[in-house]
């Protein structure tokens, strides 16, 4: 791990002592067993899916990765793809456009702001015991190739991204706004 990164406090570098619940102690054997965990949330009634990485930072020093609004199984693909590159030498970082991950269209890398942790990746905080930890999201564009970010972008498809490198309260109004 890099000295700038914050230091791991997961539970394989500490013990806390408190009485680990089944999914915790399933994500930590897939851990020990393949180096990280793709954890996928399907969509619901509520609102789009997501995916996203325990312990990368753990295991090898390289900042989780989220993905949200495709078929799940599609994000894990890619999330493992990207995890798996960066191992080969092709690091992942925030601000990084990448063509690898879906069919050859390319994708961001975006910071995601320490606000959205609880939101969205409790299961990582729970391994973690408390953020901070890397978080990336991986923000893919619309058919014609606009990002959530561009105002040319289709607006159906910005819905099924949250645009997490955003504060909260700066976040546009929807469906991943709408506990807040």
């Amino acid at each position: 791990m890099s000295r700038d990164q914050p230091p791991c406090r997961c539970l394989l570098c500490h013990d806390y002592g408190d009485e680990i619940e089944p999914m915790t102690a399933q994500t930590i054997a897939q851990i020990h067993e393949h180096g990280w965990q793709v954890m996928m949330i399907p969509t619901d009634d509520v609102g789009p899916g997501w995916a996203f990485t325990i312990g990368l930072w753990h295991t090898h020093g390289i900042p989780e990765l989220a993905m949200f609004g495709l078929d799940i199984y599609d994000m894990k693909d890619g999330l493992n793809g990207l995890a798996e590159r960066a191992l080969k030498g092709r690091p992942v970082k925030a601000g990084q456009l990448r063509h690898e991950v879906i069919d050859n269209h390319p994708v961001m890398l975006k910071a995601v702001d320490l606000r959205w942790y609880r939101t969205f990746f409790g299961s990582a905080i729970m391994f973690y015991r408390r953020p901070p930890f890397p978080l990336l999201q991986v923000v893919w564009p619309d058919h014609d190739g606009f990002f959530p970010w561009q105002p040319e972008s289709d607006v159906p498809y910005r819905r099924l991204q949250p645009q997490l490198w955003l504060t909260p309260t700066a976040h546009p109004k929807g469906v991943w706004t709408q506990d807040l």
